[in-house]
Formats: C-alpha cells, structure tokens, sequence
C-alpha cells in the first residue's frame, strides 16, 4: 500500500472534509514539537463504531487531563467519525480521531494562546499482530517501564506517553518479536506497548491493576464478557516471576482485539479454549 501520505480518500479537518493528501499541518506546529496532542483508535464492523461514544468521551477526557479543551462535544466528534465512513465509503475500519494544539503565536514550552485542532481519518487495517491471531504473538520484555501517575496522567491516551512504547517496539520487532511487556515503575507487570494484557491459571484470569497505564476500552469489554461467563477476573499486581505459573495469556485493544499470546520471553503458554472462547466471543460481539 502506499505511504499514510499519499492516498485516495477524505479526511476531515477542523469541521470540513478534505483531500487526503491535503490534510496537512504547519511545521511549527506546537504538538509536533511537544507532543501536546491526544487520540483515539476505533474500529468500525459492519458500517458500525464499535463503542464509538465512549471513545468520543475519552477523547475529551485525556485532552483535559494533559489541559487541551478539544473544541468539538461528543455527538459533534461522533458525527466527524460517520462523515468520513460515508465519504470514504467505508464499512470496516479503523477509525483515527486526532486532537493537538497547532501552529500560533506560542513556540515555546507554553502553548494556551495556539488553536486546538482536530481531525478524524479511516483506513482498512487487517489483523494489528498479522497470523499471531492465530498461534500466538510473541513478546520480548521491554527494558522501560510504565512511569508512576505522580509524573505522567497516565489515565490520558496521549501521544507523548507512547515514546517508551513506540522505542520498546521496535527493539521487540529487531529481537524477531511482535510486541513487548512492560512492567510499571515498581516492577509489576503493566501492559504490551499498545495493549493490556490477560492470562489465565486453573480457569481463572488475572490482569494487571490498570493504576498506572491505560484502562482500555477493549479491557474493559472483555472483564464483562468474563463475568457474564461467571469467570473470576482478579484485578491486581502481578509480579514478572508469575508469569512462570500461568497457562495462557492474550492481549485486548481496539487495533489487537483479543490476541492470544503464545511466549513472553522466556515463558510460553497454550493458546487455550478460554483464549480461543474470549477471542471468538469478541468477534461476534463487534459484529453484531
């Protein structure tokens, strides 16, 4: 396919659709200098947003956690989304809604006085980790970890907090690995770089206490689908030597879905009938 730049199809910018290849940014654009920008990443099933108010509203949220006021509610940013699935005539998939602060009369660190801009795109986007959905994603264990919420507003989906995520994976995929595990700031075990993470013991799950990184939209789906299971879902800490004690493990996100994971470093694990039940669940789930 051709490069994010240079394709067919409309995006929309700051309340009016325009060509892709014209939705473009000044260079002394504020959050390309400090990443003072937040975003979501949805997928449509169907010619339908799965969740897609939700995300509206977390957009909203993280710009006001990192002090951006996206300019547009939620039923404005909804109906954003529908314009460009209409005018790209778009069934399924993935939708990208963007907000930053732009070019204006502040270049420095400060930025209150320069626009707040927003704009949505749509792309198809197959399966995030490939014929892992299949047999398993494999994982390096990532050498940054997750910063405590004292020095981040790690509740906020910003840009500037996927850094050590974006350095992480690519270290991964140069270690023949699909993604990587990172622990948080204490050394419990925290999330993949772009997604959360589950595993299963005795048929029972565990996941991480989302207290430090992001509570995913897609996490959030799957804890209810596993209590309407009636399966145990423990929330809490989970120390990397656990991992030596699980049977298997997946990872959830809007771009993942549910992703079964069949090693993390050194630990392997089946890709099981819970897994394969979660991840089939979710499928039908989006779809219907």
């Amino acid at each position: 396919m051709a490069g994010y730049d240079d394709r067919d199809g409309q995006i929309w910018m700051d309340g009016e659709l325009v060509p892709w290849r014209d939705a473009k940014v000044h260079i002394l654009t504020h959050a390309m200098h400090y990443a003072s920008s937040v975003f979501e990443g949805e997928r449509c099933y169907n010619g339908m947003i799965f969740k897609g108010r939700d995300h509206s509203e977390r957009l909203i949220r993280s710009g006001q956690l990192i002090d951006i006021e996206v300019p547009y509610s939620a039923d404005e940013i909804d109906a954003a989304k529908a314009a460009v699935l209409k005018a790209n005539d778009m069934q399924d998939a993935y939708v990208r809604v963007i907000a930053w602060r732009g070019a204006g009369e502040d270049m420095g660190v400060a930025s209150a006085r320069n626009p707040v801009r927003m704009a949505v795109a749509a792309w198809e986007w197959g399966a995030y980790y490939g014929d892992a959905k299949m047999k398993g994603a494999k994982l390096d264990i990532a050498k940054w970890k997750r910063p405590s919420p004292e020095t981040i507003p790690s509740e906020a989906k910003a840009a500037g907090l996927y850094m050590i995520c974006t350095m992480s994976k690519h270290a991964a995929e140069a270690r023949g690995c699909s993604d990587a595990m990172m622990l948080d700031y204490r050394g419990y075990v925290a999330e993949a770089t772009g997604a959360n993470i589950f595993f299963v013991k005795d048929g029972e799950v565990h996941t991480p206490l989302p207290d430090c990184f992001l509570n995913g939209i897609t996490r959030q789906t799957v804890i209810s689908m596993l209590e309407e299971r009636d399966i145990p879902v423990h929330e809490r800490h989970i120390m990397p030597e656990e991992l030596d004690g699980f049977q298997q493990c997946w990872l959830t996100g809007t771009a993942a879905e549910v992703t079964p994971v069949g090693q993390i470093g050194d630990f392997r694990f089946e890709v099981g009938a819970l897994t394969r039940e979660i991840a089939e669940g979710y499928e039908t789930l989006v779809r219907s």
